[in-house]
């Protein structure tokens, strides 16, 4: 007995019905045509994740249901063929209120021009950026379907997502009948994340005794990314099969009776490295974010400093020189070696590079309010306003041309508030929002060691990497004159933001009792800037958005 399957990791685009739709049936097809008798498709693939409150409108379920009738349609002509699709799937619209409607996250099996079995999710998860309790109910049903021929049939048991975190519905999918689980899944990219599913999904396997296939989904929308990285394990937990991760794939697998147990493979790729994952991560983030929402292209402040840098990076290795464009915007402190770094850069990496100086306008703004700050000292207020000359200037090449403006701001910088609004924080899409500076540094030192797009070898000027960080805004300016060492301040923002560690636990730990309260104040206060600051790749399981939901107006002090 041989059943040939097939996982569809593919790039889905939220509301996109048509065109995922197409995407399946092609699919579907190109599996067929090798012999594949079973697809899956992951979590509501018929229209993306997540649709979030598109869920609540009653014409976007009723789409839904008709993309689904035509899919089925559609794939009629495959005969003897299963295909599992994602999918919402709510009560009558038509004859019932929107209060008393219910919604359910769905897959259904079609075969034969035919919807053969339709299963609801089970477990609803509402932690982290997940908010399924919000559209959802929960189901409390079983499905058990007999996927392949007389000769070559297989009972396949299906769950969604987090239904595969706990132990019930795989033991009621056992106790059903089921010779192998499948899981469709759509479940946000973290680092570390990849792997921690093939664990968790392995104990499942062991508790029931039964071989898994996960089946996931690859893409960026919005702050999360999918990295596909679907996989089987076998019953006895041991890795079966890998799929490519951050790459669209159709994932060939085999199952085969051997001495009276159902036995997969397929093909293993190897394990990856935790900066492979996170650049791949950025990029991909950064490739569909431009891609999906239209741009033409992107534009960034190239400073000469390590986070610009990494941004021009990740930029052309997700979308090609020709879509990138830097402006370097120096002011009355910005040194020599900025210049040359990154006019240096931008060679390397081939991108359109124009130099405009922010000088005349600088002096014009001193000019105009000379009379109000008569008598005062030059502070913070004179920094900030060369940053919101920049940030001006790039709304405005972004307006006249298009192209989206990329922020350069980091999660520390998010964390204490080392950053302007309306001015560094003024943009479209904030790549390394969810990266943190000692991150930056060690993913600066990795690209520079690989090329794994073939666009530039060693694009980032070593003296980049190795000065001291400085927003050049002052004379003799480094961001250790206002922030604790990155080693210390970052650890600080892991434990207590990421982690939610007490401050009493911080400074047990050997924290700098000053250290803490600095940077903890910091975090509480620089809340209402993080509200207005643009969305961002999440690539920690806590990242500063969705997983972060703290009051602005808030006097709670530990």
């Amino acid at each position: 007995m041989t059943l040939k399957i097939c996982v569809a990791q593919l790039n889905y685009c939220v509301g996109d019905l048509a065109g995922n739709t197409k995407k399946i049936v092609d699919a579907a097809k190109s599996a067929y045509a090798e012999g594949a008798r079973l697809l899956l498709t992951p979590e509501l693939s018929i229209c993306g994740y997540a649709a979030e409150d598109l869920f609540l409108r009653p014409a976007f379920i009723q789409a839904c249901d008709d993309a689904v009738k035509q899919l089925t349609q559609q794939l009629a002509g495959l005969k003897g063929m299963a295909v599992v699709v994602g999918h919402p799937m709510g009560t009558d619209s038509r004859t019932k209120s929107v209060a008393t409607q219910k919604r359910y996250n769905a897959a259904s099996v079609l075969v034969d021009g035919q919807m053969q079995a339709t299963y609801f999710k089970r477990e609803l998860p509402n932690y982290q950026v997940f908010d399924e309790r919000r559209y959802f109910a929960p189901g409390d049903g079983v499905c058990v379907v007999t996927v392949g021929d007389a000769e070559n049939a297989v009972r396949v048991g299906l769950l969604i997502c987090e239904d595969a975190w706990f132990e019930e519905p795989a033991r009621l999918a056992k106790d059903a009948g089921a010779q192998l689980l499948a899981v469709i899944n759509a479940s946000p990219f973290h680092a570390g994340k990849g792997y921690e599913r093939e664990a968790v999904m392995a104990a499942r396997a062991r508790e029931v005794h039964l071989p898994l296939i996960y089946a996931h989904l690859v893409g960026g929308q919005d702050e999360v990314v999918f990295e596909g990285h679907s996989f089987a394990v076998s019953a006895d937990g041991n890795i079966a099969a890998r799929a490519p991760s951050f790459a669209e794939d159709l994932f060939p697998l085999e199952a085969q009776m051997q001495g009276g147990n159902l036995v997969i493979t397929g093909p293993i790729e190897p394990v990856r490295s935790h900066e492979a994952d996170l650049w791949d991560a950025l990029v991909l983030g950064v490739r569909d974010y431009v891609g999906k929402n239209g741009f033409p292209g992107v534009l960034l402040g190239l400073s000469g400093g390590i986070d610009s840098a990494l941004v021009l990076a990740i930029a052309v290795d997700a979308l090609g020189a020709d879509k990138v464009r830097t402006v370097m915007m120096p002011s009355p402190y910005t040194a020599d070696i900025s210049w040359i770094d990154a006019r240096d850069m931008a060679s390397r990496m081939a991108v359109r590079y124009d130099e405009i100086s922010i000088l005349p306008e600088f002096e014009a703004f001193k000019s105009s309010l000379a009379g109000d700050f008569a008598g005062s000292k030059e502070d913070a207020t004179e920094e900030n306003i060369q940053a919101r000359i920049r940030g001006t200037l790039l709304m405005a090449l972004s307006n006249k041309f298009g192209s989206i403006v990329l922020t350069t701001g980091n999660k520390s910088e998010m964390a204490t508030g080392y950053c302007t609004l309306y001015g560094d924080m003024a943009g479209g899409f904030a790549v390394l929002k969810d990266l943190a500076k000692i991150q930056v540094f060690a993913l600066a030192r990795w690209r520079n060691g690989n090329d794994p797009y073939g666009t530039c070898v060693s694009p980032i000027p070593e003296r980049i990497i190795t000065r001291p960080p400085s927003a050049e805004l002052r004379p003799d300016q480094t961001d250790q004159d206002s922030l604790p060492p990155y080693d210390i301040l970052d650890a600080i923002i892991e434990r207590y933001m990421e982690n939610d560690a007490s401050i009493e636990t911080l400074i047990a730990e050997g924290f700098k009792p000053a250290d803490v309260e600095k940077v903890t104040r910091l975090i509480k206060l620089n809340e209402y800037k993080r509200r207005q600051s643009p969305v961002g790749i999440r690539v920690t399981h806590r990242s500063f958005g969705k997983d972060w939901r703290y009051p602005i107006t808030n006097r709670f002090r530990a």
